[in-house]
């Protein structure tokens, strides 16, 4: 396998001794406009195989991945900034019609303007085309490590004092064309309220928020309930998330959520919860850190029922590493306890050991993937509810502006994935390398 670093900037191969020099131009033409123009610039390769793709039931699948991102940002006055991405996704060996969560070549990823953007108190606007993320993006987020990544057209209003700053969002998730400009989904949105309440009791900090989730589109929507044959959907979510450092090395968070509304015809009522500890050390001096984490998501315990719904809205989720490495499965009707372990083996080198214990809510609901859909069902619930266990082991290296990686990561099927699918368990390997600036 061939793994070579590609960049619309320079080519390795031709100029290895002016690698940095992207990176110069760009602190260059930010020192002389004082920092009124900065650019910024990424380049993703990564290899990955796949065997084991949704248990045994689609084939094995072997690609490479390509993303380049140039984007530039403009503040002409304090108060007013201009930004914009530019992005470039590919996968040149995946074989014809690749689907379009690998590709979308050459599209506006991001533009938007910001009125008060470093302001530390009043009110403050945006609005555009952005990536967002909220929280720990459990419900409104951007999954970085997928090789196009989801985007959004939205406005935000916000005020700040003090401690606190409230903020009206509204967002729609932009759909990917292959051959045209992208467009948002007006059809389906979120909105409503996001606060953050910071250095509160011994440095705490409090996010409050009410969102409004809303679908009335052709095609159905993503993460529904496909038993009720609908594609409308309006959930409220009100939730929170409490972050609290107990200690100098020992960080608490937890976050949950309650949900009401309708799933087409039927009623919804679901919820969901986190809680996470971590703490870091010295070990042989050097930084080690451990995190042990237990989240629950709501399922409907009788699908038979056509007046109600019990299975967990995940809105807009960021799921990378939050069930595993292999990006498996989703926040909705789920048990998972997870823990990380991160080690620095120097400054520049790090390595990580995940595992995930992964079982259902409700055993006759369906087991649910990253993005909310359904993967399969019990549907009289007597494939039990063990999903199975995944152990992951993964790498990063930093030199300068460069990063390398690899990885790998397999899971030991549980009962219901031996009674519900072919039983062949899943295993993840990649290596990768991403230069940016």
């Amino acid at each position: 396998m061939r793994f070579i670093l590609i960049s619309g900037v320079f080519i390795v191969s031709g100029m290895a001794q002016n690698w940095d020099l992207p990176a110069r131009g760009a602190e260059e033409i930010a020192r002389n406009t004082e920092k009124k123009i900065t650019i910024s610039f990424e380049e993703r390769l990564r290899y990955e195989s796949r065997d084991g793709v949704t248990f045994g039931r689609d084939p094995d699948l072997a690609t490479e991945l390509l993303r380049t991102r140039i984007g530039m940002t403009y503040k002409p006055v304090a108060w007013l900034k201009f930004s914009g991405l530019l992005q470039d996704s590919r996968s040149p060996f995946y074989g014809p019609n690749s689907p379009a969560n690998v590709r979308d070549q050459a599209d506006l990823h991001e533009a938007y303007v910001e009125f008060f953007p470093d302001a530390k108190s009043g009110f403050t606007f945006r609005a555009g085309r952005l990536m967002l993320n909220y929280g720990d993006g459990r419900l409104i987020g951007t999954p970085q490590w997928s090789n196009v990544s989801r985007t959004y057209d939205h406005a935000r209003a916000a005020y700040k004092s003090g401690r606190t700053q409230l903020e009206f969002l509204f967002a729609s998730p932009i759909k990917n064309r292959l051959d045209t400009f992208n467009q948002p989904v007006l059809g389906e949105h979120v909105y409503g309220m996001y606060n953050v309440f910071s250095d509160l009791w011994h440095k705490g900090s409090l996010d409050v928020y009410i969102l409004r989730h809303d679908q009335n589109r052709i095609g159905g929507f993503t993460g529904g309930s496909t038993r009720l044959g609908t594609d409308r959907l309006g959930t409220t979510t009100y939730g929170g998330r409490f972050t609290l450092p107990l200690t100098s090395t020992i960080k608490f968070v937890a976050e949950g959520a309650l949900q009401n509304g309708h799933t087409g015809p039927a009623m919804h009522r679901a919820g969901a919860g986190v809680g996470t500890i971590a703490k870091r050390w010295m070990a042989a001096n050097r930084p080690l850190e451990v995190s042990a984490e237990y989240k629950f998501a709501s399922g409907t315990r009788n699908p038979q029922e056509t007046n109600r719904e019990s299975t967990f809205d995940q809105i807009f989720a960021a799921n990378h590493d939050k069930f595993g490495h292999q990006d498996l499965f989703g926040w909705r009707n789920v048990h998972n306890a997870r823990s990380l372990s991160t080690y620095g083996i120097s400054k520049a080198f790090t390595a990580n050991f995940m595992y995930d214990s992964i079982w259902l809510a409700s055993s006759r609901d369906s087991l649910y993937n990253g993005t909310g859909r359904s993967i399969v069902r019990s549907a009289n619930g007597t494939a039990g509810r063990h999903v199975g266990e995944e152990t992951d082991l993964f790498f990063t290296y930093k030199y300068k502006h460069f990063m390398f990686g690899a990885g790998a990561g397999y899971l030991f099927q549980g009962e219901f994935i031996k009674q519900t699918t072919p039983g062949v368990s899943p295993l993840y390997s990649y290596v990768f390398s991403t230069y940016s600036f």
